[in-house]
């Protein structure tokens, strides 16, 4: 019981923002995760590359700010990931990662 009154009244605990907004972002998260079985086509690159400049600002955001903001990190770091799938995704679909002619044609 003690252990969690610490963590209730801790600096980064649920009576923060240090740990609401992390929670709250995790829905980026779930819905880029959710996005993977749309079709490329119905991606919209601009704003994959918007949260993908997103979330690396606020990685760095996350790591300098005092305390540090674990929980914070964990959800842009994901969300980093997911969004820079989706943005290969619309590019392979847009025609920016295809193969090469010559590398076509050599398999």
């Amino acid at each position: 019981m003690a252990s969690f009154r610490a963590f209730l009244n801790s600096p980064v605990g649920p009576k923060t923002t240090h740990f609401w907004g992390p929670v709250a972002n995790w829905g980026f998260v779930a819905a880029g995760l959710a996005d993977m079985n749309k079709p490329p086509e119905m991606i919209s690159g601009n704003m994959t590359a918007a949260m993908c400049v997103y979330s690396a600002l606020f990685m760095r955001f996350a790591w300098m700010v005092q305390p540090r903001n674990y929980l914070l990190l964990a959800c842009h770091v994901s969300n980093e990931t997911v969004q820079l799938y989706q943005l290969s995704r619309w590019a392979r679909g847009q025609g920016y990662l295809a193969p090469k002619k010559d590398e076509a044609a050599s398999e």
